[in-house]
């Protein structure tokens, strides 16, 4: 209670009797008593509640008493206190102020002592100048207009508090302006040295301001200049135009307007003074100088006019002609102050060069700073013309690069203004998924005639001339995954999770003063915001692929089974297409192979897979050509759909299709000489009666012998260091990867890899056609030998059987033959040794062709750029058999080894 207590009316209105009559509590009784009968009274005021005439007669109460230094100091903090809501009749307490100063039984100093308790009752921070965002419509076009929208304004661009309009160079110091006051305002005026160019006026106000000359802020009076000792006007010569006439119509310049003497040229695009007009050479050259002004406002007012009702401009735009309307409106109230004082000049008649005169050189000191600050808006909105969107920020943010403190705080404040906009997108983006960018103006595009299997490839993608030179290429592209997974989550996974429960969204730039913030640190505070979106939104999108979609069993069943990794399954169903591949092609019927496949699956470990995998394999028959057999087109299948098709894309099938066709062909190469082998090993004692076939055999042997080294290298080559190296490769990125790109990216690598190392990109073809050419030698020679085999059994056969029947006559007691059987007999085994020489030239022929084939394919994989090729060609000839018959071979090996001599 005690604490309620003392904030009582009674209490409060008890303390403040106390703090002006410096008396205590029990003296101050009949006052008090006095306060509460006129606070409970309905006593009002004869005069009209203005309070700009009420803050006026104020501070020429001060003046009159000579304390220019607390006028001006009450008209600034009684400005700062128009845009705060500390008081919300202020009117009531400053005519409370005023009745108090006029009290004839007070001292005339107590005046001051209630300004500096006004000045106390402020806060701290009064005396900074708070962001303002003015939208380009409420400024007024025509002079009259902005002059009287500007003496009710209170806000500032926001770039006044970091020094607007201070004056470098030549303009004089604050005390140089305050000279000869008294000692009292010193500290007064070296406060002003920090306050924007209308707040450093107002320090020097002079006595003699009346309250209806105001054509601005209130109390905005300067006299513009360094005291200087008065001096009479000099004369004119006949006909020459005063000083003060050039000085009203460089007022007028200053805005845009024609004076009487100056007057903008179409011509040459610039003010001039007319050539009749009567001048000296000094005043015209000043007036040139000044109306340049005129010039640089007329391009940066032309350029706002025209874009700020251009919708397609877009929010960026309408943002940088915001910034632009702001500083004009900082620069028209400088033109308001004095446009105050011309008029205050022409009410009192002056005739006289006081420190209060306006004249073209205090013009041009005092449009010193303001003048440079419109040279660098009016570069720069020749530097963005044609220029939106991002492309429009980088533009600004490029001319923040200046060694020049203010003009660096200038454009950071417009580059806030103008990325506001952006970072407005970014963040709906990156925590929404939402894109709404109706004039194209955000560096993420989205098309939305693209599907939704190819949302993640095809719908979204950077339009690299919008990304904001302040944004690296690294974060654009998390900005689109992130964007992306979101909307890949929810449009194609199905996922229901709102964005806020995947990444926590933080603190968006709602304000201006928060987009600068952020840009002033777009290494920490920016970065670690994408980067905690990018990894927490990636991460779920990974987690929900792998648990609800099963992508890396996905990626493990296109090893096991379109890259023959499950070899207990691949060769059982060779095993049992065998019968059903021999035959032509066009008798094949699909659902007889995939009954096939079923039980080839149930009969190995690959009936342990997972059932949603399981489904998804199938049968394939290619495109049937005459002469195919059920070895050329038949193929294992693997549907794909929903999310994962992100990841194995149709492209990316077809390339495993070409994969498992030329790893099945070199399979079925394995198998055929598998077979070729166990012929040889079955039919060897057999065919022990048979001496004549013992060199044949041994040709077939041999040449069995080199497509078996040949097979089997290709096939440890294909294996271990094509497939499974670069499986392993893929399998650690998979691992690592953060986000989806990453993953689609090493799948893409890893089937290029294999589809060149495996001969099957189109700088191989040749090796590739000598290959299959091989592949077609060996298919050959199983014909040969099997043909070879099926005529010898055939013999033997008939051989034993002669024999059987000589046997048995004999055991009869007969003949064993007769001489017509015994020369039948031998007739037959002679045409039988006759064919022997030409099955053993056929083998010959056959060698050789398949030899000079390998050959070929040896000198070509010694050219080939890739080592791992050049070292299979030293396991394929190990014993230097082929080297010897190729001198090409030769001359290629020698090269070979002085590059590796080089590299060592």
């Amino acid at each position: 209670m005690a604490t309620l207590d003392q904030k009582s009316p009674n209490v409060l209105l008890q303390s403040l009797c106390c703090r002006i009559t410096g008396k205590s509590e029990a003296e101050v009784a009949h006052q008090f008593q006095y306060a509460v009968r006129v606070i409970g009274s309905n006593y009002a005021p004869t005069i009209e509640r203005d309070e700009f005439l009420v803050s006026e007669k104020i501070k020429k109460e001060l003046l009159k008493q000579r304390r220019e230094a607390d006028a001006a100091l009450f008209s600034e903090l009684h400005r700062k206190l128009q845009t705060q809501s500390v008081l919300k009749h202020r009117w009531s307490v400053l005519y409370l102020l005023l009745s108090l100063s006029e009290d004839p039984r007070k001292p005339s100093s107590r005046v001051g002592n209630y300004g500096a308790l006004f000045a106390q009752a402020l806060p701290r921070d009064a005396h900074s100048t708070p962001f303002f965002c003015t939208r380009p419509q409420s400024l007024a076009l025509g002079y009259g207009e902005r002059t009287a929208a500007l003496s009710g304004s209170v806000g500032t661009s926001g770039i006044s508090s970091l020094g607007v309009y201070t004056l470098n160079g030549p303009t004089p110091t604050p005390q140089s302006l305050l000279a000869g006051q008294p000692p009292q305002s010193a500290a007064a005026a070296a406060a002003a040295g920090a306050q924007p160019l209308g707040s450093r006026l107002a320090w020097t106000l002079p006595v003699s301001c009346s309250p209806s000359s105001a054509l601005a802020l209130p109390a905005t009076r300067p006299p513009l200049g360094p005291p200087a000792p008065g001096r009479v006007v000099q004369p004119r010569r006949d006909g020459e135009v005063s000083e003060a006439a050039l000085v009203r119509d460089i007022l007028y310049v200053f805005q845009g307007i024609d004076g009487k003497f100056i007057k903008m040229s179409a011509q040459e695009n610039c003010y001039k003074i007319d050539n009749k007009v009567v001048l000296c050479k000094s005043l015209r050259d000043t007036s040139s100088r000044l109306a340049e002004l005129g010039w640089l406002h007329n391009k940066v007012r032309k350029y706002t006019d025209a874009r700020s009702l251009d919708r397609a401009f877009g929010l960026v735009g309408q943002s940088f002609c915001a910034s632009l309307h702001q500083e004009l409106k900082e620069y028209y109230r400088l033109l308001s102050v004095l446009h105050s004082q011309l008029q205050v000049e022409d009410e009192q008649g002056v005739t006289v060069c006081t420190e209060s005169t306006l004249t073209l050189r205090r013009l041009l000191v005092w449009t010193y700073d303001p003048k440079v600050r419109l040279k660098t808006l009016a570069a720069l909105v020749d530097f963005c013309q044609g220029r939106k969107g991002g492309e429009l920020a980088s533009a600004v943010h490029s001319y923040g690069k200046t060694g020049d403190p203010q003009m660096r705080a200038l454009v950071q404040h417009i580059l806030s203004l103008v990325s506001h906009p952006i970072l407005n997108f970014l963040y709906r983006w990156i925590y929404d998924g939402e894109l709404e960018d109706t004039y194209h103006e955000f560096f993420v595009a989205s098309d939305p005639n693209v599907k939704t299997d190819r949302l993640w490839h095809d719908k979204y993608s950077l339009r690299k001339s919008m990304i904001p030179s302040f944004i690296t290429m690294d974060q654009a592209r998390k900005v689109l995954l992130i964007g992306k997974s979101i909307n890949f989550l929810h449009q194609v996974c199905h996922d229901r999770t709102p964005p806020g429960k995947i990444t926590p969204a933080s603190t968006s730039a709602d304000t201006t003063k928060d987009a600068a913030e952020l840009l002033s640190d777009l290494e920490g505070a920016f970065q670690e915001k994408i980067d905690a979106a990018y990894f927490d939104t990636s991460k779920y999108l990974l987690d929900v692929l792998n648990r609800n979609y099963l992508l890396l069993e996905h990626l493990q069943a296109m090893r096991r089974y379109l890259l023959l990794g499950q070899g207990d399954f691949i060769r059982h169903l060779m095993d049992l297409l065998k019968p059903e591949l021999v035959r032509p092609a066009t008798t094949l019927y699909q659902h007889n192979l995939t009954g096939i496949l079923e039980t080839a699956v149930r009969a190995t470990n690959a009936q342990f897979d997972n059932a949603e995998i399981l489904k998804r394999l199938d049968v394939r028959l290619l495109e049937v050509t005459p002469g195919d057999t059920g070895w050329d087109v038949f193929s294992l299948d693997y549907h794909v759909d929903g999310p994962i098709a992100t990841v194995f894309t149709r492209e990316c099938m077809v390339h495993y299709l070409r994969v498992f066709n030329f790893l099945w062909r070199a399979k079925r190469m394995e198998y055929t000489l598998t077979d070729i082998w166990k012929g040889q090993m079955c039919n060897a004692k057999l065919l022990k009666t048979m001496p004549e076939l013992s060199s044949v055999l041994h040709q077939c042997h041999i040449l069995a012998s080199e497509m078996v080294h040949f097979i089997h290298q290709m096939q440890y080559y294909i294996t271990f260091e094509v497939l499974e190296c670069s499986w392993d490769e893929l399998w650690n990125k998979v691992q690592q990867a953060q986000d989806l790109d990453h993953i689609i990216a090493a799948h893409d690598i890893f089937l290029d890899t294999i589809i060149s190392r495996c001969l099957l990109d189109n700088n191989s073809r040749s090796l590739l056609n000598q290959l299959r050419a091989i592949f077609d030698q060996i298919i050959a020679f199983q014909s040969a030998q099997d043909s070879l085999y099926r005529s010898a059994l055939e013999e033997l056969t008939l051989r034993l059987q002669f024999e059987e029947k000589k046997r048995q006559r004999e055991e009869e007691g007969e003949w064993g033959v007769t001489a017509e059987q015994e020369a039948e007999e031998k007739r037959r085994i002679q045409e039988f040794q006759e064919m022997i020489p030409k099955m053993s030239s056929q083998l010959c022929i056959l060698t050789h062709f398949y030899q000079s084939i390998v050959q070929q394919f040896l000198v070509l994989l010694m050219a080939n750029s890739d080592e791992s090729l050049r070292f299979l060609s030293f396991r394929l000839d190990f014993n230097e058999h082929y080297r010897a018959r190729e001198p090409r071979l030769r001359a290629s090996l020698g090269a070979t080894r002085g590059r590796r001599l080089s590299n060592m």
